[in-house]
């Protein structure tokens, strides 16, 4: 079989299988999307009626937003199927047999293959970091107007850092009013208590100034203590109002230099509740590097011609990929357990499925 050269210094079997795999890839995620959106209307159609949600609204703000989203998510999976689909057709075409009989190694037979998973994952990394979080504000914004209450309208126990050696606490915040309810501020000089600020309310005006009312103010100088009272102060506290909501839910509406910056505040104030967080950052680099982990698991599982074909490798590169995502599912669930770090909950499933993909290649026809 001769193999002549073509474009960019890939042969022409490179552009072939580049074509077949991207080309399966969209036209598969399309389809399902395109069947995913038909369920979604049709399970939210009552409330889109009883909101009046115009048109517009649903279009542009929701299901615009809806498609990148869950493209994103089930990348992985259609790269597994796309991989599976073409590689299973042209064993069973005896294709793959005549690339590797024209002197072609198995591993140069992969070229084509890694740079089809290195769009995906660029692909990949690009939307889910930077075009997908202003895309779920948009999307989540609209459920929250049109389908459901989503958004928090108050936040109760919020204890922080706001700066070094400086706790805050607030037992309850109320958005429609942006006041907090019995509010502390404690400032420490290393484990020592130096002054302890406590009032009945404080609210929000702008950037970091805050009113307290009703306020006790104590200062501790060794065994001295001075008290002072008053029934209003401005004041300034390093921290924002909607940084009192720490919800999981917010993270996928941050870009990443925005998610990275946040969890550094977050961690040095000394908040616990940031899993979901971390697991979002995380997956962001995670995610596209599993098109190339998928990509090795596909070609080295279907290259072979078996009986069955390509309904025997469709089979197993479902069961495959539904494992994929149900140990990703489960390695998460013990990162906000708090039995796992987030890293190694979300980088767990790649290297074990790496490690399965290296042992497949290894094993595979050559």
């Amino acid at each position: 079989m001769k193999i002549d050269y073509h474009i960019f210094g890939l042969k022409r079997i490179d552009t072939y299988i580049i074509k077949k795999f991207l080309g399966t890839y969209f036209f598969s995620i399309m389809l399902i999307l395109s069947i995913a959106v038909v369920f979604d209307l049709t399970e939210k159609l009552d409330s889109f009626v009883e909101h009046k949600a115009p048109l517009k609204e649903i279009i542009f703000d929701y299901y615009l937003n809806f498609i990148p989203y869950y493209m994103n998510m089930f990348s992985p999976l259609f790269t597994f199927i796309a991989v599976i689909f073409i590689t299973s057709k042209m064993a069973s075409n005896t294709e793959i047999i005549a690339i590797l009989s024209s002197g072609v190694s198995f591993r140069r037979l992969m070229i084509p293959y890694l740079l089809s998973a290195a769009v995906i994952a660029s692909i990949s990394f690009t939307v889910g970091s930077y075009i997908i979080p202003p895309a779920n504000k948009k999307m989540i914004g609209f459920e929250d107007k049109y389908v459901h209450k989503i958004k928090q309208d108050n936040a109760r126990n919020v204890q922080m850092e706001v700066e070094k050696g400086v706790i805050m606490y607030i037992e309850r915040y109320e958005v429609s009013n942006n006041t907090g309810y019995r509010f502390s501020l404690e400032k420490f000089d290393g484990k020592k208590l130096t002054s302890r600020l406590t009032a009945e309310t404080i609210s929000w005006d702008s950037a970091y100034k805050w009113k307290i009312k009703n306020y006790l103010q104590r200062d501790f100088n060794g065994m001295r203590e001075s008290l002072k009272k008053g029934i209003s102060k401005d004041t300034t506290i390093k921290v924002m109002p909607e940084e009192l909501f720490i919800t999981s839910q917010e993270a996928p509406q941050l870009n990443n230099s925005q998610l990275s910056s946040y969890l550094k505040r977050q961690r040095s104030r000394g908040v616990g509740n940031i899993q979901g967080f971390e697991d979002e950052y995380y997956k962001r680099f995670s995610m596209p590097l599993a098109a190339f982990i998928m990509t090795l698991i596909g070609v080295s599982l279907s290259s072979r011609k078996v009986r069955g074909g390509i309904g025997l490798h469709l089979g197993i590169g479902l069961a495959l990929s539904s494992l994929y995502i149900l140990f990703s599912t489960m390695s998460t669930s013990f990162s906000v357990s708090g039995s796992m770090s987030a890293f190694t909950a979300v980088w767990l499933p790649n290297v074990v499925f790496l490690l399965i993909g290296i042992y497949l290649y290894n094993t595979a026809p050559k």
